[in-house]
């Protein structure tokens, strides 16, 4: 990543999307080393993480949630809700797409370049509108979930499997998906947040 050493950095973490991609590849992420790596690109302005949450939320989702924010993240986080589909079957869903934008676009002013952890096409037009207002941005995420649309949209692109070294969490494994849908959204790159709360195995 050069040319981008030295200037101010933001970290976007789309934490669904990352979830998703970590149990395709079948190894997590380790928060820390993630935040440290991209720090590394330059001057960190401040780092955000979205989730959703159920409420009432759990001991252990509390718990996660804290150990980001000591890690140095701000932390977003929309209440799961219910909702029934055509066959009564009832699935809880969050999309926190409207607070990464919001983010993104009014604290363009604080960074150079911004890094944003998803493949979500959605944030296509977001990206357009940071590029022509100067800013740098690299996406990170794996092919198999990335728009082809918000890739072509960024300046650069980081591939989860290239810095496993660097961001991975040790002994620390994911069933793999084998190229089996994502959450509930079969093969596209935009997985719903998943209904489950955490479990001592289960990091977003």
């Amino acid at each position: 990543m050069e040319g981008i050493q030295m200037e101010r950095i933001a970290l976007f973490i789309d934490g669904a999307n990352v979830y998703a991609a970590a149990k395709r590849l079948g190894w997590n992420f380790d928060h820390r080393k993630i935040l440290e790596h991209f720090a590394g690109y330059g001057v960190l302005y401040n780092a955000f993480y979205y989730t959703a949450v159920p409420l009432p939320m759990d001991d252990k989702q509390k718990r996660f949630i804290d150990a980001l924010t000591y890690m140095g993240y701000t932390v977003r986080t929309r209440p799961l809700r219910e909702n029934t589909d055509e066959h009564g079957d009832t699935h809880r869903r969050a999309s926190l797409d409207i607070e990464i934008v919001t983010d993104l676009l009014t604290t363009s002013e604080r960074f150079d370049t911004a890094v944003l952890l998803t493949g979500d096409g959605d944030f296509e037009r977001p990206v357009e509108v940071l590029r022509a207002r100067g800013k740098r941005v690299v996406v990170a995420s794996i092919p198999e979930m990335t728009s082809y649309e918000l890739r072509n949209a960024a300046d650069g692109y980081v591939d989860f499997k290239d810095i496993r070294e660097q961001v991975e969490r040790p002994g620390y494994r994911l069933p793999s998906e084998g190229g089996r849908g994502t959450e509930t959204r079969g093969t596209e790159a935009r997985p719903f947040y998943t209904s489950a709360a955490l479990t001592d195995a289960d990091d977003r």
